[in-house]
């Protein structure tokens, strides 16, 4: 098939087929990424057949190859617990929150957790300076006044600089299961309240997300009135969304703020219609009947149930070790979930 032949779907689709068979038959590509690897190349024929112009190709090319670059950086850790620490690129090393940084996280890496940053100066480079460079990863940005990493994570294999800042703050994000806000601008506004966002609409899956304050300095605490007295109010927010986030004066309230979401809780997954909470401990029966009592309007339909590892689970070996409650989540309270597995926490603590 010659290029001007390439035209329709179905001819597309041929193709993609034949470096299917000339690559991914060579790589003994699993069935399910064959799939996803199929349609990436379908999507990349596509975007040729409709003639965009050099600047959407450069910015697909640019998104992809930094993702890709990512991916296989943060690869060797993924069983590895990781927190992001965002904050501002200002804070100077005098700076006290530039110390409680420091602190906050050297008392996380001293607790198996490896720290993810931005990579920069001020709050990211206090970030790292506390967890060592050994359990320091850095996600960085190309910007006119900000050029390189800072130089405890400079030319380290767990180091990856991106052009985008949506590639970035995927990185930033996509790979932890905990979340500490340092005070900062523009940047780490947006970063915090982009983390509220998607924990608020389920397109990420419950966290902790800790907003850190230096004592006596109400930074974060000014934030949390703002929610409460103009939003709340206007019923811009719910009340249960307030769960969601959790306001800490000092290191020791922000450590045991993490470690406490983990006490039961492990993990998540969405099976068909239903989602499949994962405990460390057996849910009693009086346990159970209390999450029925006080969360039955989480669930679309029927009941929150014990249940044993799902065919899905199964295929994956998904975590099989552990203990599991399932139910219909109606998927609009995710602050209501997070309570939920607050509970979960607090009846083994």
């Amino acid at each position: 098939m010659t290029k001007s032949e390439i035209s329709s779907d179905s001819e597309i689709a041929a193709v993609v087929e034949q470096l299917a068979s000339a690559v991914l038959d060579k790589n003994n590509a699993a069935k399910f990424d064959r799939k996803q690897i199929t349609e990436m190349l379908t999507s990349a024929l596509q975007l040729a057949r409709d003639k965009p112009n050099t600047l959407n190709l450069k910015i697909a090319n640019a998104a992809l190859t930094e993702m890709r670059e990512a991916f296989a950086m943060f690869a060797p850790y993924t069983e590895r617990k990781k927190v992001t620490i965002f904050g501002s690129a200002r804070t100077t090393k005098d700076d006290p929150l530039y110390k409680l940084t420091e602190q906050v996280a050297k008392a996380l890496a001293d607790d198996g957790w490896m720290v993810v940053t931005g990579a920069g100066p001020g709050i990211m480079e206090a970030g790292m300076s506390g967890a060592g460079r050994e359990m320091s990863i850095g996600v960085s940005i190309r910007l006119p006044f900000e050029t390189s990493a800072n130089p405890i994570i400079a030319g380290d294999d767990k180091y990856v600089s991106m052009r985008y800042f949506f590639t970035r703050k995927l990185m930033l994000v996509k790979e932890s299961h905990a979340f500490i806000c340092m005070p900062g601008g523009f940047g780490t506004l947006d970063e915090m309240f982009e983390l509220l966002t998607l924990l608020q609409t389920g397109k990420g899956n419950p966290v902790p997300l800790v907003l850190l304050d230096l004592p006596g300095d109400p930074f974060w605490s000014s934030v949390d009135t703002f929610v409460k007295t103009s939003l709340l109010p206007r019923n811009l927010v719910s009340e249960s969304d307030l769960a969601l986030y959790h306001v800490a004066a000092g290191v020791t309230e922000a450590v045991t703020e993490i470690g406490n979401f983990y006490t039961n809780y492990h993990s998540m997954r969405i099976v068909g219609k239903k989602i499949v909470l994962r405990v460390k401990n057996q849910v009693t029966d009086s346990l159970l009947r209390e999450l029925n009592l006080k969360f039955a309007d989480l669930c679309e339909s029927g009941r929150i149930e014990r249940i044993e590892p799902t065919s899905p689970e199964i295929s994956d070996h998904d975590n099989l070790d552990k203990f599991r409650i399932a139910f219909a989540f109606a998927r609009r309270d995710f602050g209501g979930l997070r309570s939920l597995i607050d509970l979960l926490n607090s009846s083994v603590r």
